[in-house]
């Protein structure tokens, strides 16, 4: 993973207020700062990628129906909080940032993995400056199967409501079963004797950062909201 500097803006550089998550604008304002970019895709009905990180429309949007329900026509009659900005196809992104810099793209589990990586390939197939990562551990298995040049992460969460499953995701057993290139874990869990451990394996992902005295390694990278 090629970074200046160790750190990410958490999709994109934004304050949602004047400029939302995840939209075009944050990621000019990133761009023109040079700063890498973290970003969520996701399928419309109509299997178009885009780019958005809730699952739910209604925070960002204020519509009450999930992303995955709409196509893409119907998602552009929508706007991201107040603001004239829309939610993004990820070619429009891959277009923007052309390669500049750094695209850390985490790939959403919506049970559709087949069709996500067949639009991803597509998508991606004249792009190299990016990363792929995902929470769900068979969709990191099948993104290290389709790109098999391209650093693949798995997401370790803090709050799984399962103990046993949560047992089973921070273990060394799963890691040895997926063979991450790098892991990304929630700044709550490096409290974790365990989790420091693995980042000693790894090359670790902290997220998300809200401030410079939360930066406690140089060999992290960080992916923050306030840059």
């Amino acid at each position: 993973m090629k970074l200046e500097g160790n750190v990410i803006a958490h999709r994109g550089v934004h304050n949602n207020q004047d400029i939302p998550e995840n939209s075009l604008l944050a990621f000019q304002k990133a761009l023109q700062k040079q700063i890498p970019i973290e970003l969520d895709v996701q399928l419309t009905k109509d299997h178009v990628l885009v780019v958005f990180h809730d699952y739910s429309l209604f925070r960002m949007t204020g519509k009450k129906a999930y992303l995955q329900d709409l196509t893409y026509r119907e998602l552009q009659e929508l706007n991201l909080l107040e603001t004239n900005e829309k939610i993004p196809r990820l070619r429009d992104v891959l277009h923007l940032i052309n390669n500049q810099v750094l695209l850390d793209i985490e790939v959403k589990n919506t049970h559709r993995f087949s069709d996500v990586c067949t639009e991803l390939k597509k998508e991606l197939s004249s792009y190299h400056h990016f990363v792929l990562k995902s929470f769900h551990p068979m969709l990191v298995k099948r993104l290290k199967k389709e790109f098999p040049n391209i650093e693949i992460g798995f997401l370790i969460n803090d709050h799984y409501s399962n103990f046993l499953y949560d047992k089973f995701m921070t273990s060394k057993s799963i890691l040895r079963y997926l063979k991450p290139d790098f892991i990304a874990v929630s700044k709550k869990l490096l409290k974790k004797k365990k989790i420091k451990n693995f980042a000693k394996d790894y090359q670790t992902m902290v997220w998300t950062i809200d401030s410079k005295d939360e930066m406690e390694e140089d060999d992290f990278v960080y992916i923050c909201n306030h840059l």
